[in-house]
């Protein structure tokens, strides 16, 4: 079996420390290549010439940003036959994708856990997002949500760590100082619905998923890496609907609903038109503003080790 670990050389010091120790580990189980991140596009670079050259398996050791970057370079023609399994080993601030497989947060038990899973080649297919031509894991946002992603981006660039904090205080200025109250700005299309505005669009291709730590945020709970994608939309961002319906997703039986819920679930996609040019983020990656994104849901797209 050949093998590529990618590793995230910003991942987080106790990941850093596994490194070496994971890379023995699966020298013994594959023939195996070791190669680090140098720059944004690197990992899908790497993964894709893994698609190429006809490897087993590709395990990325970081966070949701290097695996959504696998996940494009393996992805990148397509679900094909033969192509690369994905692996996992947790190793940014929130490991989003990982947790949604059910992986252990820690380093240390998630490689215990892929070494077992490579003994006994036990994995699943997981069904994933694209919004246009970009493959997503667990979610993506047009709006709001984008925003605050793009906010923390910019803090990070700083020197700021990601932590939960920093996405509350950042999402709590944004909608004050620029959503709150503003009229619905995104249309939604899709088949069999009349078309809806919405000030809020939020994709789910799982649930739970969360930025805030270990607390789930939840505004999809019936969405799976085993159906299509599900859309949970705000009609109006006046400051108590958007507070009572945040409630409702943080909540430990989250049930969002009301008149100003727009929620679709199962769905094998829709477009999102806006008036002006908004935010994206995909996975938690700001992709720049757009008027107009396609969603898509893609059943079965990869195999992953668990």
């Amino acid at each position: 079996m050949r093998a590529l670990l990618v590793v995230n050389p910003k991942a987080t010091a106790t990941t850093e420390r596994m490194r070496d120790v994971l890379a023995h580990a699966l020298a013994s189980e594959t023939k195996l290549d070791v190669v680090q991140t140098q720059a944004r596009g690197h990992a899908t670079s790497l993964a894709r010439q893994a698609v190429v050259d006809g490897l087993d398996v590709v395990v990325a050791l970081g966070g949701d940003g290097t695996v959504n970057e696998v996940v494009n370079g393996l992805l990148a023609k397509g679900p094909v036959p033969g192509q690369p399994a994905l692996a996992v080993v947790p190793g940014g601030n929130a490991n989003v994708f990982a947790r949604a497989l059910g992986l252990p947060a820690s380093p240390v038990d998630a490689t215990s856990q892929l070494l077992e899973a490579l003994q006994l080649n036990r994995r699943r297919s997981v069904g994933l997002g694209q919004a246009d031509h970009r493959w997503f894991t667990f979610c993506a946002g047009l709006g709001l949500d984008a925003e605050v992603v793009r906010r923390v981006e910019h803090k990070r660039a700083d020197g700021r760590r990601a932590t939960p904090a920093l996405f509350v205080r950042q999402g709590v200025q944004h909608f004050f100082l620029h959503a709150r109250g503003h009229e619905p700005t995104i249309t939604v299309h899709a088949d069999g619905h009349e078309p809806e505005r919405i000030g809020l669009a939020l994709v789910c291709n799982t649930d739970p998923w969360t930025y805030l730590g270990r607390r789930p945020v939840r505004p999809c709970p019936d969405a799976s890496f085993d159906l299509g994608l599900d859309l949970f939309g705000l009609r109006s961002l006046g400051a108590i609907t958007t507070l009572r319906h945040l409630r409702q997703i943080l909540s430990t039986r989250p049930r969002p609903r009301g008149r100003a819920v727009l929620a679709l679930h199962d769905t094998p996609g829709f477009r999102l038109v806006a008036d002006t040019p908004l935010a994206l983020q995909v996975d938690g990656d700001d992709l720049g503003d757009r008027t107009e994104v396609v969603f898509r849901a893609v059943p079965d797209a990869l195999e992953v080790l668990v």
